[in-house]
């Protein structure tokens, strides 16, 4: 595998599950494959999950790390082409990124969606720049319109607990006061699709994600309706896709938040959340302190996620 942005660039998914269990068994029977050879991880965005599971992957496959967040110690970095250069970034991405694969084999990028421009958003434009000029493999640690690294941990944690071979997995939409990327849900989306899971996806109208990331879901606006029988429910908000709403808030209503008479609907379902999460707006605190909340180990599983990804990218460099 070259680069990995999505769940196709797993190849076999039920063999990637097998490899991610392999890896879950014992962390560092691949130690060898990493070393002498350095992950760079570069941060656009805020991370804690991810910059420390990707980076304890990196170190249990034994990589050198190097993390680097463009926002703090590093020059402001221009991102497009054409422009003059007598504002406050001193350094242009197109320079930036051949010099950063000078000093690594593997290059990981966070990248949100910054809701200015939408075709730029899901044209990926940050990530496939370094996909094309690095000159090494690139893996998304979130971009735009993906997160495949939490979709991955999300998927193995459902296998780990499903208590059925094909349970109802239902991703709501919960209320948040900030406007959120699609990235997470898109992403999850995707993953649910490529299973044979039955899965649905609940919001309130004026929340429709792409059609391409919704593929053969069931929506269902009536999120009550949607949560019966459940077996896995994932909570999340996001801004508006649509446009001309494109990356706003337009519903902050507090009915959708995931409470206990929401999930007494369900078949016992495990509450899911890809962390952070704003207490008593997306969730409320009975529910993540549950004995059915596996938040914590869906984040624990980032490492093995991660791991996963990065073991067979570096098979690919044998």
């Amino acid at each position: 595998m070259r680069n990995f942005t999505c769940v196709q660039d797993l190849g076999d998914l039920q063999q990637a599950l097998k490899e991610a269990f392999e890896i879950k068994k014992d962390r560092f029977q691949f130690s060898e494959l990493g070393k002498n050879k350095t992950l760079l991880m570069i941060f656009f965005n805020s991370s804690l999950r991810t910059r420390l599971s990707t980076q304890k992957a990196a170190m249990n496959l034994g990589m050198n790390t190097i993390v680097l967040d463009v926002n703090q110690g590093a020059w402001k970095l221009e991102t497009e082409r054409g422009v003059i250069m007598d504002g406050d970034k001193p350094e242009h991405l197109l320079e930036a990124i051949p010099v950063m694969g000078c000093y690594c084999d593997v290059i990981g990028v966070r990248s949100f969606a910054r809701f200015e421009n939408k075709a730029d958003d899901y044209n990926e434009k940050i990530l496939n720049q370094f996909i094309q000029y690095s000159g090494r493999p690139v893996f998304s640690m979130e971009a735009a319109t993906r997160h495949p690294l939490q979709s991955f941990a999300d998927l193995i944690t459902i296998e780990e607990y499903k208590k059925t071979a094909r349970p109802k997995v239902v991703m709501t939409w919960a209320p948040h006061p900030k406007a959120l990327p699609q990235a997470v849900p898109n992403s999850f989306a995707e993953w649910m699709n490529a299973t044979d899971y039955e899965f649905v996806i609940t919001h309130p109208e004026g929340y429709e994600l792409d059609p391409k990331f919704v593929g053969h879901a069931k929506v269902e606006y009536d999120q009550k309706k949607a949560l019966e029988g459940a077996d896995f429910v994932y909570a999340k908000n996001w801004a508006a896709y649509q446009d001309p709403n494109y990356g706003k808030v337009i519903n902050m209503d507090r009915n959708w938040t995931v409470d206990t008479e929401k999930m007494a609907l369900t078949n016992n379902a495990y509450f899911m959340h890809c962390l952070p999460v704003r207490r008593n707006m997306i969730v409320t605190d009975d529910v993540i302190e549950s004995p059915q909340s596996i938040v914590i180990p869906e984040a624990a599983n980032r490492e093995i996620s991660a791991q996963t990804v990065l073991k067979k990218i570096l098979e690919g460099l044998k």
